[in-house]
């Protein structure tokens, strides 16, 4: 049984700092994201990480965000910098055991953890 549980989130002000966990229970990480919605949005992708340890991050989150594993703990995390209002939303952690078409795609994802708050104010 694979469980996804994060952490981290919270709020801040912009020009902050926060990083987001997400334990991968019974689960050896291959291919995992990060993904964030807001409220009458579509999941969108943030950042993800494959089997070869190759970096993805949407344009909007790069030079402030770093997604980043600790193999032998099974944990995903998300560093976030420089936080923006616009970054205000539920971060979700996601994982699959095959390779997904496109690491923006939420469908090719089949684990998900309950998301975490982060909520940005100006």
């Amino acid at each position: 049984q694979v469980q996804l549980v994060e952490s981290g989130g919270g709020s801040v002000q912009a020009g902050g700092s926060l990083r987001l966990s997400c334990i991968a229970y019974g689960y050896n990480t291959q291919y995992m994201g990060w993904f964030r919605q807001v409220p009458g949005k579509e999941r969108e992708g943030v950042a993800a990480v494959d089997a070869y340890g190759s970096r993805s991050y949407a344009d909007s989150v790069k030079g402030r965000f770093t997604i980043s594993q600790d193999n032998t703990k099974n944990i995903l995390y998300l560093q976030m910098n420089s936080l923006k209002p616009e970054d205000t939303a539920m971060y979700y952690c996601a994982a699959s055991f095959s390779r997904p078409r496109s690491w923006t795609w939420p469908s090719d994802y089949t684990y998900w953890g309950q998301g975490t708050q982060v909520t940005v104010s100006s």
